[in-house]
């Protein structure tokens, strides 16, 4: 497994195990127990995934010392606010069983998110994160965080695949000096992704699988990847992209495939913003 180093001198795997959509209990517990026996370390889940309680009895099961361990939660915007997002980081941590996360973050640019990493920025020099950071935070949110906060975030997971490369979402992290990381890395399946020409050829080159050949595209990137599967072969072929590496010329190939927008949801639209505040996650 390859790291990357956080802005706060933080190691993170390059690659992790998520479980969004996974939230029936047995399915996510086995499917974290599974990652973690083929070698995966950081798990990333979050409040709104309903999932946070089996993450934590597959890590407390699999006996791995915690400090090899990456894990990661999110707040949701119900709980945001100074006051409210201790609550809501306190209830996340019960929930895993642990005493500290290793990455906390801010799960979408809205309602008082200030608020909220004012909190976290507190929780991070008590000790209880390691390193804090945001999801979904395009562009101007960002710099906009960057420029106003105490303390950067260390992370933007934020949606990049082939199809949705963000280019300029990219440069405007590296120039605030932090780690994109992403969510979707498969395109979520979209796209005709896994019988596309361009991706296919490349696979066949490097004897790979079209999945292993985008997220070791996004890993050259220096983007760290967390795909998501509940079958075992899946899991150890996704970690399985570390013995090769793609040439300028295939990288340069798959970079034609961005279509320059997502497709999968749209964080400008007011709909969006609506239906996200819409969505309650405790009463």
């Amino acid at each position: 497994m390859e790291f990357v180093t956080l802005n706060n001198g933080v190691k993170m795997p390059l690659e992790g195990f998520g479980v969004f959509q996974v939230p029936e209990a047995d399915i996510c517990e086995q499917a974290v127990s599974d990652a973690l026996s083929v070698g995966y370390r950081l798990i990333d889940t979050a409040a709104a995934y309903f999932n946070e309680e089996a993450v934590g009895a597959a890590i407390k099961k699999s006996g791995i010392p915690r400090e090899e361990l990456f894990i990661t939660t999110k707040l949701w915007i119900q709980d945001a606010g100074y006051e409210n997002a201790k609550k809501a980081f306190q209830l996340s941590l019960d929930k895993l069983g642990l005493d500290y996360l290793d990455l906390y973050l801010i799960h979408q640019p809205l309602s008082d998110y200030y608020g909220s990493w004012r909190a976290m920025e507190e929780l991070y020099e008590a000790g209880k994160i390691r390193a804090i950071g945001v999801c979904n935070f395009y562009p101007d949110r960002l710099a906009d965080l960057c420029e106003n906060a105490k303390i950067k975030p260390a992370v933007n997971q934020v949606e990049l695949h082939p199809f949705f490369a963000q280019t300029d979402a990219l440069s405007t992290m590296k120039n605030y000096g932090v780690q994109p990381e992403a969510w979707g890395p498969l395109a979520e399946g979209k796209h005709g992704i896994f019988t596309n020409e361009v991706l296919s050829g490349i696979a066949e080159k490097y004897n790979k699988t079209v999945a292993q050949v985008v997220l070791r595209w996004n890993t050259l990137r220096n983007v760290v990847i967390i795909p998501k599967s509940t079958h075992k072969e899946r899991m150890e072929e996704n970690l399985d992209i570390w013995d090769f590496t793609l040439s300028d010329e295939d990288m340069a190939a798959i970079n034609t495939l961005d279509i320059g927008h997502s497709e999968i949801i749209d964080h400008s639209s007011a709909e969006t913003a609506k239906w996200l505040n819409g969505w309650k996650i405790h009463d």
